[in-house]
């Protein structure tokens, strides 16, 4: 891994994006490139997590979103699931500590049901620790769907009987999960394939794409900066006519 640089260092890369997100895509096929069981490669996956988080920190983006399991991964061959579960719950807490010491704050995105008992606790206890963290907030949508999040979203805005016309863009905001943060600037894509996979479907209404072969795993500092200097140049309008 090279060394670090400031943004300084760094001026062809600007703006940066105060919030990027991540659909880590590519664990099963990096370990059957290899030869290996599929579990090798969520936990290469995982292993890759805070180098990248360091990395993104250290180009000082604010919000960094990582899509790690969505509402329709329970449907995996029960062996992997039990498998990613059981190395999560290992690693966290582990993991949780270091990134606290480096200033993070962890937050989850997504909801606690269906999850292990250690693992719920791991990851309370994470969110816990880090929560007065400023350097970067790692959001971690586990057990997320986009879909899921609106319809919860709406049903409690009807629950709290918010009027009809009181109902606006910041006011459904205010019910998601990411209530209070910024929109994702930039969604990275590992993996080479072109579709969203059910995330962040209202957030990401301006959101940059961008769509890497590399497989998780294979994430490194080059190609995450590669993604910054493609994002770098793009010219964003939000609907609008620049002139």
């Amino acid at each position: 891994m090279k060394g670090k640089a400031s943004v300084e260092d760094r001026p062809e890369i600007w703006p940066i994006p105060a919030h990027v997100a991540i659909i880590m895509d590519g664990n099963g096929r990096w370990a059957e490139q290899r030869k290996l069981p599929r579990l090798a490669g969520h936990r290469a996956g995982t292993e890759n997590i805070r180098r990248v988080i360091e990395e993104f920190a250290s180009f000082g983006v604010k919000h960094l979103t990582l899509y790690a399991f969505s509402t329709e991964n329970w449907e995996r061959p029960d062996e992997e699931v039990r498998g990613l579960m059981s190395i999560l719950e290992d690693v966290i807490p582990r993991e949780s500590q270091a990134l606290h010491e480096q200033g993070v704050r962890l937050l989850h995105l997504g909801t606690l049901d269906r999850l292990p008992p250690g693992l719920q606790n791991a990851v309370c206890q994470a969110v816990e620790l880090t929560k007065n963290n400023q350097r970067i907030t790692l959001n971690v949508a586990f057990n997320y769907g986009g879909r899921a999040e609106i319809l919860g979203a709406v049903r409690r805005i009807v629950e709290d009987g918010i009027p009809i016309q009181d109902i606006d863009d910041a006011t459904f905001g205010s019910y998601l999960n990411t209530a209070g943060m910024p929109d994702p600037d930039l969604i990275i894509r590992t993996g080479g394939e072109m579709r969203l996979s059910n995330f962040l479907l209202w957030q990401s209404a301006y959101s940059e794409y961008y769509s890497t072969p590399a497989f998780w795993p294979d994430f490194d500092p080059e190609e995450l900066r590669t993604a910054l200097v493609a994002y770098s140049q793009r010219h964003r309008r939000f609907g609008k006519v620049i002139v």
